[in-house]
């Protein structure tokens, strides 16, 4: 892309001030179509938000070698689960893309893995959310994945390039959940609000590093002893969180919501910067 082009597409996209950014713990696919207090709590916080040019969504759920950021005008709904009601399969969020984001974006990455994918569309960990903060569908949205050879110090990295999005009207959504443990789920508990010792012993300190701004520590979580281990036993639902305090200015504060963990082993913690 064209170094004129880039510098159109930032003086179109209008100065809203600096934008928000959100983690959202997504939990269950169902919350889509549920109505439940965490819904509820996202559609709170939107209420708290400007409205944006657009959304770049980074989810826990498209994982690459190498980063890829959707580039088609109109992405499709994926429904990437398997095992619940047809209803579900059922709904569609048809939000716009943004081709000249997806542009800028890998311009402003810098990376020579960077690519710009045509075919694949939005992803649960997006949509299910997102629907909430935004029922209408009329804010474009594109997605960036995560790239599953990176380690947590190089997508802290990775992310701190996309800072000045948010000073062009971008709220940057990070979709994932603080603890997720899919093995050791109190399935007769999915829907009742209950944690194992370890699952509220890990989501409160790293609740502790948000609010202290100690990234390292976050970063860090492999190292964090036998609660973490258990809390994230795979990195793809944490790492979210990551790009999201990575976007955190010094000075600026945080509101946690949702901040509840359901079926023992899945934390629904949220998390607004800005």
């Amino acid at each position: 892309m064209r170094l004129n082009t880039l510098k159109q597409v930032t003086t179109s996209m209008n100065n809203t001030g600096k934008m928000p950014v959100l983690f959202l713990g997504h939990g269950s696919p169902m919350n889509a179509i549920e109505e439940n207090e965490f819904v509820r709590g996202f559609r709170n916080i939107a209420k708290e938000i400007p409205r944006p040019q657009a959304i770049l969504c980074i989810s826990a759920h498209w994982e690459t070698r190498g980063t890829w950021v959707t580039a088609m005008k109109n992405p499709p709904t994926i429904h990437d689960f398997g095992g619940f009601p047809e209803v579900l399969y059922n709904v569609q969020y048809p939000a716009p893309g943004a081709p000249e984001l997806a542009h800028k974006i890998a311009s402003l990455l810098g990376e020579t893995n960077i690519r710009l994918d045509y075919s694949r569309g939005l992803d649960h960990g997006a949509w299910s959310i997102i629907k909430h903060l935004f029922p209408k569908a009329d804010i474009p949205v594109i997605m960036m994945s995560l790239d599953f050879t990176k380690s947590p110090q190089d997508h802290y990295d990775l992310a701190r390039a996309l800072y000045p999005l948010r000073k062009e009207g971008i709220l940057i959504v990070c979709s994932g959940n603080i603890v997720h443990n899919l093995q050791k789920v109190a399935w007769s508990k999915m829907n009742k609000v209950f944690g194992y010792d370890w699952t509220i012993a890990a989501n409160e300190k790293i609740k502790t590093f948000l609010i202290e701004k100690n990234h390292h520590k976050l970063i860090d979580f492999h190292s964090l002893g036998d609660a973490f281990n258990l809390a994230i036993p795979t990195s793809e639902h944490y790492l979210p969180l990551l790009y999201a305090v990575a976007l955190q200015d010094k000075n600026e504060e945080l509101e946690f919501f949702n901040d509840k963990i359901v079926a023992g082993s899945l934390s629904m913690t949220s998390v607004k910067i800005g």
